[in-house]
């Protein structure tokens, strides 16, 4: 197709567009920069998975071989500050992302970098460093491992915003929110319809809450059927209130933000 049409085509889209965000490059072009169905980014990112070579705990974080993957109490976890008080991690992105993809990652990333003092900088000689890559899913270890690590986006499926930041975030050090340790105030583990191989994906952490309450709009909560045994069946429901909405974000939430911010130690952030 014409590269004149296409361009065309996705502007008339964006002036005909308000649900679903279109975004005009330099050069001029318009792309779609979320996935034009409503995003359920557990299902997503459990679907990309299916079949992993990984071994991976909670559905989307690396097992490491040098410790526990869902350790990350202490601040040896943590990407360390720099003396301006900026917090960079370092990152490589695979080449074999398309141009496109490689400007959502870093559109992705800019809500850090606004937001909070956490930069993701292109690496030149640091040891430690993510490394951005299509591989069999969509996954993260979790906080800093030293060294390289890899962060999944499989070109299909995970190279969404909510998603990239879901992953990102986890390289940062956080959890699940449904893995909290107060979750059983604020929803319940409908355990009948939790496939048994999948039980350990919902066990409670020692996590540090940070002082912050719970987020339902969270963009690292779980979906309401995420492991289910039966399509449609409810794994998690929020309570008191069932109704409320969860595992349904297409970007960092304010108390996302918040959590980060007090974990790395932004001044001047919230």
């Amino acid at each position: 197709m014409d590269h004149r049409l296409v361009s065309t085509v996705l502007a008339l889209l964006l002036s005909l567009s308000q649900a679903h965000p279109l975004m005009k490059l330099e050069s001029g072009e318009v792309i779609q920069i979320e996935d034009p169905e409503d995003l359920d980014i557990t299902t997503r990112i459990l679907e990309s998975n299916n079949g992993s070579s990984q071994m991976l705990m909670e559905g989307d974080l690396i097992v490491s071989n040098t410790r526990n993957a869902l350790n990350c109490w202490h601040r040896k976890c943590l990407w360390r500050k720099s003396s301006n008080g900026l917090v960079e991690v370092p990152y490589t992105v695979s080449d074999d992302f398309s141009y496109f993809e490689k400007w959502r990652i870093e559109y992705a990333m800019n809500t850090f970098h606004t937001r909070t003092c956490i930069r993701f900088v292109p690496r030149q000689s640091q040891s430690d460093y993510i490394s951005i890559e299509s591989k069999d899913g969509c996954y993260s270890y979790l906080g800093r491992t030293g060294g390289r690590q890899v962060v999944s986006l499989a070109r299909f499926g995970c190279v969404y915003n909510g998603i990239i930041q879901h992953e990102l975030n986890h390289a940062l050090g956080f959890y699940h929110e449904h893995t909290r340790s107060d979750r059983d105030q604020y929803v319940r583990i409908n355990w009948e319809y939790v496939a048994p191989y999948s039980v350990y994906n919902f066990q409670k952490q020692d996590t540090n809450n940070l002082n912050t309450p719970y987020d339902y709009s969270s963009i690292m909560h779980y979906g309401r059927s995420a492991f289910s045994t039966q399509y449609g069946q409810e794994t998690i429901t929020p309570i008191p209130d069932p109704n409320q909405p969860i595992g349904q974000r297409r970007n960092l939430s304010d108390l996302d933000i918040q959590r980060i911010n007090r974990l790395y130690g932004c001044s001047g952030q919230e």
